[in-house]
């Protein structure tokens, strides 16, 4: 599960309040579409689904639908 720990650090040391987390996927300008998207979760949040997720090239479809709609 995601300590969160070098988003407190930031947080203590610098003062952020908030910080994204990004990531993309695609092929690449030459060989197809890319998206990225960012978000941002409280540090203090610690749903159920966040322990089992570490890579969302693994999941199911449904379970990506699913985890969209909890996280927006």
């Amino acid at each position: 599960m995601p300590s969160f720990s070098y988003e407190r650090d930031l947080t203590s040391q610098f003062g952020y309040q908030k910080i994204a987390g990004i990531d993309e996927a695609g092929r690449g300008p030459l060989a197809g579409p890319v998206f990225a998207a960012a978000v941002i979760i409280p540090l203090d949040y610690s749903p159920e689904w966040l322990e089992v997720i570490n890579d969302s090239k693994k999941l199911s479809e449904k379970k990506r639908e699913l985890l969209y709609e909890s996280i927006t």
